[in-house]
């Protein structure tokens, strides 16, 4: 699973540029102004062939007892509790403050790999005002400029070096073994995802596989059913009390999202006695974004009466639209009731997911699609399809190629998708179609 970096700082040090930096987008904002970041914000980023994700922080406190400053160092804890590393950010302009020691007290207590950074050091000579930092006790002080992008490359390799991963030419090697389908269960807290996990084990089993401790538990459990080996992946907080956060107890975003990346089908257990919220859709959206094939599952079905299902239907119908390729189940994890075709969809879902398309076919069924109907004029020419190939499994993508393309709509590009969909029995799974349009050799000669 992708390691966890944690970016943490007092006020307007500069980690919200850092996140930016780091992850390669603008998602975080930035400005000139103390305390702007105040929840947690998640982000990938790629460094060489290692993937992780960031978590940018409000500016903490650790101290703080009352107001925005408590709920800020809430958070802040939050994502130090979830990550293997933290970046400890610094001015290096300003120079230490009394805030800098009450954090570095706090990580050091923490015992978990820290790397201390000076941020804003472009054109300072190193040794004059970084010597201070040295009073923290974290170790070498690692002078940055997140905003001039100066160090950064070896501030990454240094906060990934305590977590030896592996390095890029020791990744496993294909041996022809069968490698197991990868199933996570992902949703709000106390949906049933454990419960269902244990009927499927048929014993309570999963606290077993808990390892207290850890920051990264998503608790994996071998499997085997028809034959077919499986890797259960439950995200459910199964940690000890008096160890985490209150709020890491009931839900951690990070283990869902490592979760949901490193599976090859999801399902997304929903509670028929809440209906669909606003953490559903984000579950659902980021399965959506990362291409993995998903499966929907109400559980507690048995508890709602007649009206609070139809409720349920009209809300799925409505927040979780963009899922409409995905099959729906209702389902009892108790009373293992409707668990049987759920295992059938999660068969189709990988088996589309992995489906293999001919670039024959594919050509045969756009040009088919194309004179059943045309996509719409775009300025002066119309958008001339002309061959399709498929350009990648898991999600299955399908590129076209042709002539002025961008002006292919989306409405388009939808109808497209349902015309393949329908072609090679896709369900379960996302799929993506990429335009690509022909370039003219002659465009840029006299």
């Amino acid at each position: 699973m992708k390691p966890v970096l944690a970016i943490v700082g007092r006020p307007n040090v500069g980690k919200s540029t850092l996140f930016n930096r780091i992850t390669k987008t603008r998602d975080a904002i930035v400005a000139d102004y103390a305390g702007l970041t105040r929840d947690r914000h998640y982000g990938n980023a790629k460094h060489g062939k290692h993937e992780f994700i960031v978590i940018d922080t409000g500016g903490f406190e650790p101290d703080a007892e009352s107001g925005i400053f408590k709920e800020m160092a809430k958070q802040t804890r939050q994502a130090v509790a979830e990550s293997d590393a933290v970046i400890f950010v610094v001015d290096a302009r300003e120079g230490l403050s009394a805030q800098d020691h009450d954090i570095g007290n706090y990580l050091r207590r923490l015992g978990k790999p820290c790397l201390l950074v000076a941020n804003k050091a472009e054109g300072m000579q190193n040794g004059i005002k970084l010597g201070e930092f040295f009073e923290l006790g974290l170790g070498e002080v690692m002078p940055v400029s997140a905003s001039h992008g100066q160090g950064i490359r070896s501030m990454i390799e240094a906060a990934l070096e305590p977590l030896h991963l592996p390095e890029d030419d020791e990744e496993e090697e294909d041996d022809g073994v069968a490698k197991p389908l990868k199933l996570a269960v992902v949703g709000r807290p106390n949906v049933g995802k454990s419960t269902l996990i244990n009927t499927w084990l048929g014993e309570e089993r999963l606290v077993a596989f808990d390892l207290p401790g850890t920051t990264r538990d998503a608790i994996s459990v071998p499997f085997e059913r028809n034959g077919q080996q499986y890797e259960l992946i439950d995200t459910a907080g199964l940690r000890r009390r008096g160890k985490v956060f209150e709020a890491i107890e009931k839900f951690s975003v990070v283990k869902t999202l490592q979760a949901i990346e490193s599976s090859n089908v999801a399902v997304l257990l929903l509670d028929a006695t809440q209906g669909v919220t606003d953490q559903d859709a984000h579950i659902a959206g980021y399965i959506l974004e990362t291409g993995r094939a998903v499966v929907l599952a109400v559980n507690k079905w048995d508890l709602v009466d007649d009206y609070q299902k139809e409720l349920l239907a009209r809300s799925i119908e409505s927040r979780l639209a963009f899922l409409k390729f995905a099959k729906l189940h209702h389902i009892s994890a108790v009373k293992r009731q409707g668990l049987g075709p759920v295992w059938q969809s999660i068969a189709q879902a990988h088996q589309s997911a992995m489906c293999k398309m001919s670039t024959p076919v594919l050509t045969r069924l756009l040009l088919e699609a194309v004179q059943f109907q045309a996509p719409k004029r775009g300025g002066m020419f119309r958008p001339k399809l002309r061959y399709a190939h498929q350009g990648g499994m898991n999600p299955p993508v399908i590129v076209v190629h042709g002539n002025s393309l961008e002006h292919v709509t989306d409405s388009y590009k939808r109808f497209l998708e349902g015309r393949f969909r329908k072609a090679f029995s896709l369900e379960g799974t996302p799929l993506r179609i990429e335009m690509k349009t022909s370039h003219n050799p002659y465009t840029d000669k006299d």
